[in-house]
């Protein structure tokens, strides 16, 4: 699995850097297919900061999460939870799919 963590207009510290990882290294239990996730912090307005994580999964369009706040960290949290609901989700459509499947069949 490939993390890419990037910044627009503003540098990614060793510390965001280190924090994005930790979280974003969790998600491929949700889903086990994720095989490409990017991270894009940046500095939107004044004291503002917008997160935007990008999961690429096997077979499926990205799932894509933003949250905009004045911390990094809690916005970083707020888009780890959606993707954590979104990959959720996925995963029990995909099983109700199979379950479907192999029973009708």
């Amino acid at each position: 699995m490939d993390i890419k963590i990037s910044g627009r207009h503003i540098e990614v510290t060793p510390a965001i850097r280190d924090y994005a990882t930790e979280k974003v290294t969790k998600l491929p239990r949700y889903y086990d297919r994720v095989t490409h996730i990017e991270v894009v912090v940046s500095k939107a307005e004044t004291h503002t900061f917008e997160v935007e994580v990008i999961v690429q999964a096997e077979h499926h369009t990205p799932f894509v999460a933003k949250v905009k706040g004045h911390d990094v960290y809690a916005c970083i949290d707020g888009t780890i939870d959606k993707l954590e609901r979104q990959l959720t989700d996925h995963k029990e459509i995909v099983r109700a799919r199979k379950g479907k499947t192999s029973m009708s069949g």
